[in-house]
């Protein structure tokens, strides 16, 4: 009996991890519902992936919620209902010294990063359990910043550190209606916001070091493993980075 193919949401689609996530998804045969800010950067996504109708572009802003149920009430519109949703837009703050970061700069990484994470999280906890079969898998982008800082990025370290606390809370209250939620924690993918790594960047003792970065597809496939395990099984943290980054034993 063929497997009905099942449909996922991925916020921040049309560039880096995010477009590296929809094209694995589509090549395993989902339906990809591709959410972000540019419309034509989501239609690059789409047409890149060759998959089709199984590619839908949705121009989405997650800071707005009324922006994000418009988004889930697409999806379910075009596919019946949503069985994962990677949970991947964030933006950086400019690196200041945190004397130096502007109301505006901190709030714009704040209603990202961490608003727009939660309005993301709620609207697919509506559909995952009112759907039948109830359930479904929301894999949250925590980042290594959830671990550890790098220096002048508090409020992108701060909201990385608040998406642990949205895995964890999620994860116990989705636990009575068949919803798996987890963390990817990435580092160093080789995509264009951190392009400036392999130039040099400033390390916790005030040197400019370059760092290895990785192919931004093998984030791709590692949310395709966390997408197809069954929902009995949930990775709660999973870490993958560059293997010569300097992480372990960061400062």
């Amino acid at each position: 009996m063929k497997q009905t193919p099942r449909t996922a949401i991925v916020t921040g689609a049309g560039s880096g991890v995010g477009r590296a996530a929809a094209l694995a998804l589509l090549a395993d045969g989902w339906q990809v519902v591709l959410a972000g800010r540019r419309a034509d950067a989501l239609r690059q996504t789409a047409d890149h992936s060759g998959a089709g109708a199984r590619a839908l572009a949705v121009p989405s802003d997650v800071t707005d919620p009324g922006a994000v149920q418009g988004l889930f009430d697409a999806a379910v519109r075009r596919f019946g209902r949503v069985d994962l949703l990677f949970n991947n837009a964030g933006i950086f703050a400019p690196p200041l010294p945190l004397e130096d970061l502007t109301p505006e700069q901190w709030r714009g990484v704040v209603d990202v990063n961490l608003n727009g994470m939660f309005w993301c999280l709620q609207a697919a906890f509506r559909v995952m359990k009112a759907q039948s079969p109830q359930g479904g898998r929301i894999i949250n982008n925590g980042s290594i910043s959830a671990h550890a800082p790098r220096p002048h990025s508090i409020a992108y370290t701060a909201t990385k550190h608040a998406v642990t606390g949205l895995t964890k809370a999620a994860a116990l209250d989705g636990r009575a209606h068949d919803i798996a939620v987890g963390q990817i924690d990435i580092g160093n993918a080789a995509t264009d916001m951190t392009a400036r790594m392999a130039t040099g960047v400033l390390q916790a003792n005030g040197q400019l070091m370059e760092e290895a970065l990785m192919d931004v597809a093998q984030v791709g496939q590692s949310v395709l493993y966390m997408a197809n395990l069954p929902l009995s099984a949930n990775v709660l943290f999973h870490t993958v980075m560059a293997t010569k980054m300097p992480f372990v034993g960061r400062g």
